[in-house]
């Protein structure tokens, strides 16, 4: 099992990042790391273009951030509280 990176440093953003401010962060790594027009390993490129969306689709969402803000991982993913022995 891979540990998940914390989703603020994933997209490059402080925890007091507003809502543009992490969309523009989100817009500017999905392109870097679109499979289709990246210039790295496709698999690789696949993996990080999945993180960035993960971590856009949490931190857009105000309920799901003050969730994630919280609890962590644990709050916006209960299989991640169940597989880390947390709950």
């Amino acid at each position: 099992m891979s540990s998940k990176r914390d989703y603020y440093e994933v997209l490059g953003v402080t925890k007091t990042a507003t809502p543009d401010e992490i969309k523009k962060a989100y817009r500017k790594l999905a392109r870097q790391y679109h499979p289709d027009v990246t210039q790295e390993d496709p698999k690789v490129a696949e993996e990080k273009f999945k993180e960035v969306s993960e971590a856009y689709e949490v931190l857009a969402d105000e309920k799901k951030r003050q969730l994630y803000d919280q609890y962590g991982f644990a709050g916006v993913d209960p299989s991640y509280a169940a597989q880390n022995g947390g709950g």
